[in-house]
Formats: C-alpha cells, structure tokens, sequence
C-alpha cells in the first residue's frame, strides 16, 4: 500500500456484490471499488482538495485551521452533496429512502489532484502532500455538515485515492481538473 491510499477490507461479503473488495491498486491499476452493484450515492465535486486536521493557536485559547483551502473545499462538497440530497430525481442519487442515512456504509473516494509543474513525468501518481488521511476527514465531515449521513461514525469501510488529472493517471474515476469522485454504499443484510 502506498501513501496515495488508504484501504480498510471487509471482513464479509455484502449482498448484491458484483466486484472484489476495495483493496490497493496493483500494478498501476486503479483501486477496485466497494462491492456492490449501485452504490446509494454517487457525486463528484469541483475544486481543490484540502486536509483537515492541522490547527494553530492565536491566542486566547483561539485554534484555526492551518491551511486555509478547508473551508471553500468543505463548501463545495457540503453544496454538492446537498443539492444531490434535496432532489430525489438527481442523477447520482441511487438510494430511495431518505436521507441522513443511518446504518453501515461503505465510502470511497478518488481525489484528482492538480499536478505540480516540478513534478517528475515518470511520477504517476501524488506520493506528497497533501496527507490522504486529512483528505478523507476534511470531506466526511463536509458530507456530515451536509446531512448525507446522521454521522461519520456510520463508515465502516473506506476506499481512498490521490491521482493526478486524467489522462496522466490512468483511473477512471480522475477527473480533468481537481476535485473528487464520491461513492457511498450502503450495507443490508
């Protein structure tokens, strides 16, 4: 596993399934998503991927985020999936009950980073900052703030990915220019 993804496997198979657990990308092969046929929601997002996680003091007991890219990232996300969870017609929104959803799901999610000038062409895929773990909180606690879940405690499972713009990365979820491919599954049983 590389640092350009974070995998959690599952431990059993869920109904429905169609394709092999999420797991690392070998070989330069993008990372096979949750196993289920249509995942209750699907979304992508515009813009520029920011982590979350780093804050600084001010003063007075006052802490901020570090990067100051979090907030308009969390916006487009919190914009996104809300206008998707608003209209029961939306394409994307594959679930038919309501939403906060509120039992086990499974989350993957492929951020298209923007590739640096300085960056070696042999490099296929963003081996360096930003920190996919902080990627992750920044956006479940968008989809949180959202009310696409009741809470983030409900992932289960997450299938994570930085890649650069397509055509450079070779997945199918990169997209042309930065921001994210968002799938959500949920679990029956």
């Amino acid at each position: 596993m590389t640092d350009s993804q974070i995998s959690l496997p599952l431990s059993a198979p869920v109904p429905g399934t169609g394709r092999s657990n999420p797991g690392p990308a070998r070989g330069g092969e993008a990372a096979a998503g949750p196993a289920r046929s249509n995942p209750a929601f699907k979304m992508t997002v515009l813009g520029t991927p920011a982590p979350q996680g780093s804050k600084r003091h001010v003063g007075n007991g006052v802490m901020i985020e570090s990067s100051k890219k979090v907030k308009p990232w969390r916006e487009a996300v919190k914009h996104a999936a809300g206008e998707l969870i608003t209209d029961p017609g939306a394409p994307g929104r594959i679930t038919t009950i309501g939403f906060p959803l509120d039992g086990p799901l499974l989350l993957e999610i492929c951020f298209t980073l923007h590739r640096p000038k300085s960056a070696p062409k042999k490099r296929h895929r963003p081996d360096r900052m930003p920190d996919l773990s902080k990627l992750i909180r920044s956006t479940e606690d968008a989809l949180t703030d959202a009310g696409v879940w009741a809470d983030d405690a409900r992932v289960v499972g997450v299938s994570a990915r930085k890649v650069y713009p397509h055509p450079h990365s070779g997945d199918p979820d990169a997209l042309a220019m930065p921001g994210a491919v968002i799938r959500i599954w949920e679990i029956t049983s």
